[in-house]
C-alpha cells in the first residue's frame, strides 16, 4: 500500500456509531488519490491537471478522490464527475492557519464574474474536507470571480468545507437542481453566500456560519487589511442567503454577520419558494430578512431566529411570513424591526422585542404597510415607544396576549382595516 493509500484509509475510517454494521471496506472506500496523478502540493506549482485526472480517473464507477494535508494551486477549474467526491481531511474548520489541513488556492478567472465556476458539481457528485482560499483577492480592492462552487443536477452536495474569501460561494440557482445537500460550510463570501433558484425537490442547508475573521485572521499576507472597513463593505455589498424557487427548502443553524441583506426571498424564473428555517439568523445588519417574493400556499417560515437589523416583507409578496420564538435586537440604524407589506400575512408568535426606533423616535417596532399582522404572545420592551402602526392601505392586525410594556401605543391610520386587539398586559 503506498503512501497515499495509506493517508486514504486513515482519513476515510468512520466510526461505527457514524455508520452501524459498516464493513471495513466500507469505512476505507476510496479510489484515487491526487498526489498519485502527481499533485505537488507545494502552493506554487499549478496541479489543476493532476486533481481533474484523478477526478476522471474515478468517473467510470464513482468513487472518493482524496487530497492528502498540503497546499494546492489549482489554476483552472475543476469539473467534479458524477458519483465522484473530492475528499480532503477536513474535520474541524481552519481559521487562523489556513496552511493546516487540504487548502486549494484558486486563482482562475480573476476579473470574471461570469467565467465558469472552480468547481463545478455534477449529479451525485460533492465536495467534502476542504478550505478553498483566492491568494490574490485584496481588500479594499476587492477583485470579482465566478461561482467558487455550482451544482447541477440531483445530489450535489458541499460537506465541511471553509470557503475562506470566495467573491461568491456555493451556487445552486443557475441550474436546475434537486436535492442538494450543503453542511458545514464556514468562510467569508465577499458578495453572496449561497444561492438556490430552480430546486424541484427539497434541498437541504445546514451549520453555515459565516464570518469575516475566517479572512481577516487568516495566516497569509493579503489578509493583512484594515478589519474594520470590511465589515462596511460587507454591509453594502454581501448577501447572505438569496433563495428563489425551491419546493420545501429545509435550513437549520444558518448564520451571517455584517451583511447587507441577511436572509433574502426572491421570485426566480420559474417563482417563488418556500423555505423552513429553524435556529438560523443574521447578525448587525440592516436587513435581517427580506421577503420580496413567496410562494401563495406555503410561504416562509423562522423559528427559533435571532434578529439583529430589520425584517422586511415587500409590496409584491403573496406568501405567509412566520416568525415563531424568535428574538428581534437593533443596531444603531434600526427604526422598525418588521415592515409588513403585501397581500399575505405575517405572523409573529412568541417573539420579543428588545429595542427599535433608534434612529427615528417616533418609529414603530411593527409597520403594516400592506397585507395583514396576527401578532400574539409577544412581548415589547421598550415602555415610551409605538409598537404598532397600522396605515392606510392595510388589510388587518390582530394583538392578543402580548405584553405592552408601559401601556398600549397601537396607531390606526387605516379606515378600512379590520383591526383586533384584546386580552394584552401592560405592567
Amino acid at each position: 500500500m503506498g503512501y497515499c493509500a495509506v493517508l486514504i484509509a486513515a482519513a476515510m475510517t468512520v466510526s461505527a456509531a457514524e455508520e452501524p454494521g459498516a464493513s471495513d471496506a466500507a469505512r476505507t472506500a476510496w479510489t484515487s488519490c491526487v498526489g498519485d496523478f502527481g499533485a505537488k502540493a507545494d502552493g506554487q506549482s499549478d496541479d489543476t491537471s493532476a486533481f481533474q485526472a484523478a477526478l476522471d480517473a474515478a468517473a467510470d464507477k464513482g468513487g472518493i478522490v482524496f487530497v492528502p494535508a498540503g497546499t494546492y494551486l489549482i489554476a483552472g477549474t475543476l469539473s467534479i464527475p458524477q458519483g465522484v467526491m473530492l475528499r480532503g481531511v477536513w474535520e474541524a474548520p481552519h481559521h487562523a492557519d489556513i496552511g493546516k489541513g487540504s487548502v486549494l488556492y484558486s486563482t482562475a478567472n480573476q476579473g470574471n464574474e461570469e467565467g465558469p465556476p472552480f468547481i463545478l458539481l455534477h449529479q451525485s457528485s460533492g465536495v467534502r474536507g476542504l478550505t478553498i482560499f483566492y491568494p490574490e483577492q485584496t481588500f479594499p480592492d476587492v477583485k470579482p470571480y465566478p461561482w467558487c462552487i455550482q451544482g447541477m443536477g440531483m445530489h450535489g452536495s458541499v460537506i465541511d468545507c471553509t470557503l475562506v474569501n470566495p467573491y461568491k460561494g456555493i451556487d445552486f440557482a443557475t441550474h436546475p437542481n434537486e436535492l442538494h445537500f450543503i453542511s458545514g460550510v464556514f468562510g467569508q463570501p465577499l458578495t453572496l453566500g449561497i444561492a438556490v433558484d430552480k430546486c424541484t425537490d427539497i434541498g437541504r442547508i445546514e451549520n453555515v456560519h459565516f464570518n469575516p475573521h475566517s479572512w481577516g485572521r487568516a495566516d497569509f499576507p493579503t489578509a493583512h487589511f484594515d478589519f474594520p472597513k470590511l465589515f462596511d463593505y460587507l454591509s453594502e455589498h454581501f448577501v447572505g442567503f438569496r433563495l428563489g424557487k425551491t419546493d420545501w427548502e429545509y435550513m437549520r443553524d444558518c448564520f451571517c454577520i455584517f451583511p447587507k441583506i441577511g436572509f433574502h426571498f426572491v421570485a426566480g424564473e420559474a417563482g417563488p419558494g418556500n423555505v423552513v428555517l429553524t435556529q438560523c439568523g443574521a447578525d448587525i445588519c440592516p436587513v435581517a430578512v427580506q421577503v420580496d417574493a413567496s410562494q401563495p400556499h406555503a410561504g416562509i417560515a423562522f423559528e427559533n431566529a435571532q434578529i439583529m437589523g430589520t425584517v422586511i416583507v415587500g409590496p409584491d409578496n403573496r406568501g405567509p411570513v412566520k416568525f415563531t420564538n424568535s428574538g428581534f435586537w437593533s443596531i444603531g440604524t434600526t427604526n422598525e424591526q418588521v415592515i409588513v407589506d403585501g397581500h399575505g400575512s405575517v405572523i409573529l408568535n412568541a417573539c420579543h422585542f428588545s429595542n427599535w426606533a433608534v434612529a427615528d423616535r417616533d418609529a414603530p417596532c411593527v409597520r403594516v404597510k400592506g397585507g395583514a399582522a396576527l401578532i400574539t404572545g409577544c412581548d415589547f420592551f421598550q415602555p415610551r415607544k409605538v409598537q404598532i402602526l397600522v396605515e392606510e392601505e392595510a388589510k388587518g392586525l390582530v394583538v392578543t396576549g402580548c405584553r405592552l410594556r408601559g401601556g398600549q401605543r397601537i396607531e390606526n391610520k387605516s379606515k378600512k382595516a379590520d383591526v383586533q386587539i384584546g386580552l394584552n398586559i401592560t405592567q
